[in-house]
C-alpha cells in the first residue's frame, strides 16, 4: 500500500446522508465514497433515527426539509444522545433558519445550491477535527476548579461527571480554555474554530457560546468560564 491508499484509509469514516431528494443524495453519497468514506443514505427523519441506532455515524449531512420527522426535530434528538457531527443541508438562505438549526445542536450550515468541492471540504473539517489530535506538544487535559477538558478522550466533565458536547462547542471550549485570559472577536473565533471564513454568520458563535454556558456553567446568566468583552468578543478566563 502506498502512502496516499493509506492517508485515505485512515480518512475513512462512516456517513449518513439524510436527504429526501433521491437524485442529490446519491451524489452526495457517489462523491463521499470516492472520498473513501463508507456511506449510508435515508430519505426521511424515522429511517434515519433508524439507522443512527442500528450503525452510529461518524457524521451525519441532514437536510431540513425531510417527510415525518423534519431536519430540526431530529437534529435535537440526536444531540440529546450523542454529540457526532451534523452538516444541515436547506434550500432557505434566511439567516434566521439557520440560528435555529445552530440552536438544535448543527455543527455546521450549507445552503442549496452549493458546489461539490464546498461540500466535501465542509465534511473534511468536520470529520478532522472530531477526532483525537495527534498533536505531541498539546497538554493531555487542562483543569479549572470543577471543570476539566480531557485533550486525549475530547472529553470535558464537570465536578465529575461527563458534560455531552457537539465538536464546535468542544472545538470553541478548547480554542479558547488553551489562550485564558485572551479575547477573540466573533470573526477570529469562527475562522479559527469553525476552519474557514463565514461571511454573515456571527450569530452562530454567540449560539455555540450560549449553549456552551448552559452546560458548563453552573449560572449561566452570570458566567465563570465563558466571559463576555463587550466591543471585542468572548475570552476563558480561569478561575
Amino acid at each position: 500500500m502506498n502512502r496516499g491508499e493509506g492517508e485515505k484509509k485512515s480518512a475513512m469514516a462512516r456517513v449518513l446522508v439524510v436527504e429526501d431528494e433521491r437524485n442529490l443524495a446519491e451524489i452526495l453519497a457517489f462523491n463521499l465514497s470516492r472520498e473513501g468514506h463508507q456511506v449510508d443514505l435515508a430519505f426521511d427523519g424515522e429511517e434515519a433515527l433508524e439507522k443512527i441506532r442500528r450503525h452510529p455515524p461518524d457524521l451525519v449531512v441532514l437536510d431540513v426539509m425531510l417527510p415525518r420527522l423534519d431536519g430540526f426535530t431530529l437534529c435535537g434528538q440526536l444531540r440529546r444522545r450523542s454529540g457526532v457531527p451534523v452538516l444541515m443541508l436547506t434550500a432557505r438562505a434566511e439567516e434566521e433558519d439557520k440560528v435555529k438549526g445552530f440552536d438544535a445542536g448543527a455543527d455546521d450550515y450549507l445552503t442549496k445550491p452549493f458546489g461539490m468541492r464546498e461540500f466535501l471540504s465542509r465534511v473534511k473539517a468536520l470529520l478532522r477535527r472530531s477526532r483525537p489530535s495527534s498533536e505531541e506538544d498539546s497538554p493531555s487535559s487542562l483543569v479549572f476548579g470543577d471543570l476539566e477538558i480531557d485533550l486525549l478522550a475530547r472529553e470535558v466533565r464537570k465536578k465529575g461527571k461527563r458534560v455531552d458536547l457537539t465538536v464546535r462547542e468542544y472545538e470553541l471550549l478548547k480554542f479558547l480554555a488553551l489562550r485564558p485570559g485572551q479575547p477573540f472577536t466573533r470573526e477570529a473565533l469562527l475562522e479559527e474554530v469553525w476552519g474557514y471564513k463565514f461571511y454573515g454568520d456571527l450569530r452562530m458563535v454567540d449560539v455555540t457560546v450560549r449553549r456552551l454556558r448552559e452546560k458548563i456553567e453552573d449560572h449561566p446568566s452570570q458566567p465563570a468560564f465563558l466571559l463576555t468583552r463587550r466591543g471585542v468578543g468572548y475570552l476563558f478566563q480561569a478561575p
